[in-house]
């Protein structure tokens, strides 16, 4: 029997998804990607999970696009790719999702963390786009995420030159939110997943959409549909709960309403 190229683990709310291709570094075939989507997908829709975790495991997150495949395409078959498909369903997941980063995470792997929402990496973590080395470029969000991470110029010199980052370095530059030592690595990403998970998903959500609008709207558009969010929720119960217990001065309860 083939193994599952994706492991899902749940520890409600948690849900912990695992790139599970590793005699390839978890390249990412069109197979894979496609389980991988579906997967945060499904967890997307059920009430029971309020942050993923997106991991490759201890050793490497994803070394890349499975380029046996990318070198066998024709122009038409790349142009018509549901491969693009894919990372558009995977930008409109609702929940948040948190990239949990060790080894490589270089070409579709570096996307694949930055299509997250935040990366917590362990220390041997190294990210990049060296698609330049093979005669191509990033496709799936390299050069435009990648930009607004770290900046023009670094965004430059890591697709210019495929130089990889460290990383301290991404830490520095503003792609990953901490850096850890490899051996506690999930249990930082799991701390920080409960901590969102903590906090009313109803306001979560719609905090995370609204940042998303500062990267793909003018600040006009981003301005009202924060104040359209906001307005939102001043109607619902947990907003109401929360404030009611910090004025008494105890712990709110949230239920997603």
């Amino acid at each position: 029997m083939t193994e599952a190229q994706v492991l899902i683990e749940r520890d409600d709310p948690i849900a912990v998804v695992t790139l599970n291709r590793p005699s390839a570094l978890n390249a990412l075939s069109s197979a894979l990607l496609t389980d991988v989507v579906g997967a945060i997908e499904a967890l997307d829709d059920a009430d029971d999970v309020c942050v993923v975790i997106l991991t490759g495991g201890s050793s490497v997150f994803a070394a890349g696009a499975d380029l046996k495949q990318f070198s066998e395409m024709t122009l038409a078959q790349m142009v018509q790719s549901p491969r693009f498909v894919l990372w558009d369903r995977l930008r409109r997941v609702r929940k948040p999702i948190i990239a949990a980063v060790s080894g490589y995470a270089l070409g579709a792997g570096c996307e694949l963390a930055m299509s997250c929402d935040l990366i917590v990496a362990s220390e041997t973590a190294r990210f990049g786009q060296p698609e330049i080395n093979v005669g191509i470029m990033p496709g799936a969000g390299g050069t435009q995420r990648l930009a607004r991470a770290v900046g023009k110029v670094r965004a430059m010199e890591m697709v210019l030159t495929g130089r990889m980052m460290t990383a301290y370095e991404a830490e520095r530059a503003g792609l990953v939110n901490r850096v850890v030592p490899n051996d506690v690595l999930a249990d930082e990403a799991m701390a920080l997943a409960r901590e969102i998970a903590s906090k009313p998903p109803i306001s979560v959500r719609l905090a995370k959409e609204a940042i998303l609008q500062a990267y793909e709207t003018t600040l006009a558009a981003g301005l009202e549909f924060e104040r359209r969010s906001l307005a939102a929720l001043l109607g619902t119960d947990d907003s109401r709960e929360g404030m009611k217990a910090f004025i008494e001065k105890r712990r709110p309860e949230y239920h997603g309403k």
